[in-house]
């Protein structure tokens, strides 16, 4: 087994957005926006992609000027989603495997978390790739928590910031993973996301999780123990 010093847990997004399962949001998002007259920008993407499902409906409803309420709004994309979702399925992201696979050679703990309830995410998308999480702890729901980095890593695993390591598709988790001086590792699928991360800082930026390696492990565990992660 390969020993990471620092690093106990990894946490990898989990939602219909990435990082294991193909991003079927951020695109519902957009036709979603300019379906209603709106202009998908990257301020926009910032504002619903990662809020809470009540914040994200707000600002799509400002963005769009639409007459409905937060929820009415998030109803009415959710129900778009859902459409979306009929054309282009949300499926396990090839490499997925792989990289579970990767992660239990080292001596670490495995959760993932969304925005979605574990029913509607993990039990209906992960169940064949269980094995790889946590027994006791395979899904934390984030939705009236997010971000969730201080609760998952303090609250819920009682860890130190620097001893867990994030996988997102999100620059706010970045944003927030740097303020603590979390692990984080970018996994981002759209160009504003990318951007924003290469602003925000962050060392190690992938297509997909099949890009994540053993020495990309090692030497973000090894930033970690000596506090360069973000330096």
């Amino acid at each position: 087994m390969n020993i990471l010093n620092k690093i106990k847990l990894v946490a990898v997004d989990v939602d219909v957005d990435g990082v294991l399962l193909t991003d079927t949001y951020s695109p519902a998002i957009k036709s979603f926006v300019e379906q209603y007259g709106g202009v998908y920008t990257p301020e926009l993407e910032r504002l619903v992609w990662g809020a809470p499902h009540i914040a994200g409906g707000h600002n799509m409803s400002l963005a769009c000027k639409l007459p409905w309420s937060a929820q009415e709004t998030i109803e009415a994309f959710f129900h778009h989603h859902s459409k979306y979702i009929e054309t282009n399925p949300i499926v396990v992201v090839p490499g997925a495997e792989d990289f579970l696979r990767l992660l239990q050679e080292f001596n670490v703990r495995v959760t993932s978390y969304g925005g979605r309830t574990k029913e509607y995410v993990f039990d209906k998308y992960m169940s064949p790739l269980e094995k790889y999480f946590d027994k006791d702890k395979p899904y934390i729901d984030t939705n009236s928590i997010r971000p969730g980095i201080m609760e998952i890593t303090r609250e819920i695993f009682k860890l130190n910031f620097d001893e867990v390591l994030f996988v997102d598709d999100i620059n706010r988790m970045a944003e927030v993973a740097k303020f603590y001086k979390t692990g984080f590792i970018g996994t981002p699928v759209t160009v504003y996301q990318k951007e924003q991360m290469q602003e925000t800082g962050v060392k190690y930026i992938v297509s997909s999780v099949k890009e994540i390696t053993r020495d990309m492990l090692i030497k973000t565990d090894r930033a970690l123990t000596s506090g360069s992660h973000w330096s």
